[in-house]
């Protein structure tokens, strides 16, 4: 593409370029660190927003990453400046990262805001990271270029591959009913995380880093390329050259963000089998785009996308199969038909030319259209009086006999209350039985924790049972499987049907139906409604009481209310 923006046209001139005493200011400021005038003259001042942390595994290189970045934005004539942002990692930020994304989505934006920058690197990958980056610079609006941070290496036990969550959730379940060892327990613990990247199953982090490319928003095939490979610094000075061009270019989010970019980015999200998760989250970053995405849209196209990676917790292999198998560029191309080809993308091409001569290298890790591993995508979306907005399963990760079943309900009215119950040898439960938690939505956790995948009750696991239905209105981990159905809309918390479920309620799921059904008398629930009470907020004070005033149900892709939507913000005022 040609050039269209001057030197005096960069938005950092107005910081640097202009002979006034605020401008004298910053520049001799810069000179402070050590740059010189050279550094930054007529050149696009570059926002690196780093995620790394040393308490964030999956993010553990990203420190020495922007180095590479660095590298490319100069070789490409620009003036990287690195900030750091929050970090969210999400094996130890409590009570959820899903508290914080929406404070990342705030941070990034402002920080772009703020500073004389001109486009953004948006360095992330742990699950919360990137929507978080990518909702605050499409609020934002500056050229921006998505660095994933790529998964870690396959895990490895006696002799078998393990994947990060998936295997915690499945050789817990066997410690508790006795199957394995303690010492068998603590070699998995050395063994299942072998390097810096995030989770290496087709959990939320590699969904959404996969979703982010198909939007359009990261190189091509970068998604896919394990974190402790070669190929990885190389592709992140390789996107430091590429967001100088796309500064000169004033290629902005919104050029590429299109309905049809978002369709794209769903139906590669089916055909992955990916997280749950990736609903809130796509929800979310549409609704900043402007597009009025919704989980009917992700039902409509789960029944024209089946699934084609073979990547656990919904196949067998992990994703450094799926890398070395052809990545996401030979899967885009085994799904050509379905998708948009002429969305525009961060290269400067469209997603046709992007994908263009990618091959599949292991058919059995990436499958055609003609041959999926599961005939429909990988979410359904549910309605009914359980869930009048909606609530989503996984089916590719569930047992079948559970997608078209009736039970009773066991209900538990909060986590504690339900690991209290759930190990109690005289629990009186089935595997025909339905576990319903409550509370544990946006307001309710707070921060819709990932309680979904409620433990099997002890008592039904030394029978073998390893699989049955469980209702909440929080979230599970992309990297757990089994039949739970998840982000009940509306939440317990606030008045939702599932806050009126009781003990021995009958509940029925149909999934090719698309229907979740409480066998109780409407007359009833109103009765049980008229004598709950509101309860209080969890937080009294700081961003916990800010979130819990201003948070969306699931639905809506748990947002501030205040942050929806394309209002034009003011540029700062620079005197």
């Amino acid at each position: 593409m040609t050039q269209r923006k001057r030197p005096e046209d960069l938005r950092s001139h107005r910081w640097l370029g202009v002979s006034d005493m605020r401008s004298f200011g910053h520049r001799s400021r810069l000179r402070q660190i050590g740059y010189d005038a050279e550094d930054w003259t007529g050149k696009p001042v570059i926002g690196i927003i780093n995620t790394w942390s040393e308490i964030n595994p999956c993010h553990a290189h990203l420190r020495s990453r922007a180095d590479n970045v660095k590298r490319g934005v100069l070789q490409a004539g620009g003036f990287p400046i690195e900030l750091p942002a929050m970090s969210l990692s999400e094996t130890m930020v409590k009570p959820s990262t899903m508290m914080y994304r929406n404070f990342l989505a705030m941070e990034t934006e402002e920080l772009l805001r703020s500073h004389p920058l001109d486009g953004a690197v948006l360095m992330g990958g742990c699950d919360k990271t990137t929507p978080g980056l990518v909702m605050g610079a499409i609020s934002m609006g500056l050229p921006a270029i998505y660095i994933p941070a790529g998964p870690m290496l396959r895990g490895n036990w006696g002799g078998q591959f393990l994947g990060s969550g998936s295997d915690v959730w499945k050789y817990w379940t066997e410690k508790r009913a006795g199957n394995i060892t303690e010492d068998d327990w603590s070699e998995i613990e050395g063994g299942i995380a072998r390097s810096f990247g995030t989770c290496m199953v087709m959990g939320t982090a590699a969904t959404m880093m996969a979703i982010t490319e198909a939007l359009g928003l990261a190189l091509p095939g970068s998604s896919s390329i394990p974190a402790a490979d070669s190929n990885h610094p190389r592709m992140c000075g390789q996107a430091g050259r590429r967001i100088v061009e796309m500064v000169w270019e004033d290629l902005t989010p919104d050029q590429i963000l299109t309905p049809a970019a978002f369709d794209n980015a769903i139906k590669v999200h089916m055909a992955m089998g990916g997280s749950t998760n990736a609903i809130i989250h796509v929800v979310a970053m549409a609704r900043r785009a402007g597009i009025p995405v919704d989980m009917e849209r992700f039902d409509q196209l789960s029944r024209q996308i089946p699934v084609l990676a073979n990547v656990r917790p919904s196949g067998k292999y992990l994703m450094e199969d799926f890398y070395y198998a052809g990545g996401l560029r030979a899967m885009m191309e085994n799904l050509r038909e379905k998708l948009d080809l002429s969305c525009m993308t961060v290269t400067g091409k469209t997603v046709g030319e992007n994908i263009e001569g990618a091959k599949t290298h292991i058919s059995d890790v990436i499958h055609t259209l003609n041959d999926p591993i599961y005939a429909e995508g990988a979410t359904a979306v549910l309605k009914g009086n359980l869930a009048p907005n909606g609530c989503v399963i996984k089916p590719a990760a569930a047992d079948p006999r559970f997608l078209k079943h009736r039970g009773k309900a066991i209900a538990f009215e909060n986590y504690d209350h339900m690991m209290h119950e759930i190990e109690r040898d005289d629990l009186d439960v089935t595997p025909d039985h339905i576990l319903v938690l409550k509370n544990a939505g946006p307001k309710g956790g707070p921060g819709m924790p990932e309680w979904g995948m409620l433990p099997i009750p002890k008592r039904l696991l030394g029978q073998g049972v390893r699989d049955m239905i469980r209702i909440s209105d929080g979230r599970m981990s992309g990297t757990s499987y089994g039949a739970c159905i998840l982000h009940v809309a509306p939440e317990s918390f606030v008045g939702g049907p599932l806050n009126f479920v009781q003990t021995g309620d009958e509940i029925e799921i149909d999934v090719d139906k698309r229907k979740i059904h409480l066998h109780v008398s409407d007359t009833e629930l109103a009765r049980r409604k008229a004598a709950w009470k509101q309860p209080a907020p969890k937080y009294p004070r700081g961003y916990g009481a800010m979130f819990s005033e201003h948070i969306g149900q699931a639905d809506q892709g748990c947002d501030f209310d205040f942050l929806q939507g394309k209002a034009v913000m003011p540029e700062p005022e620079i005197h």
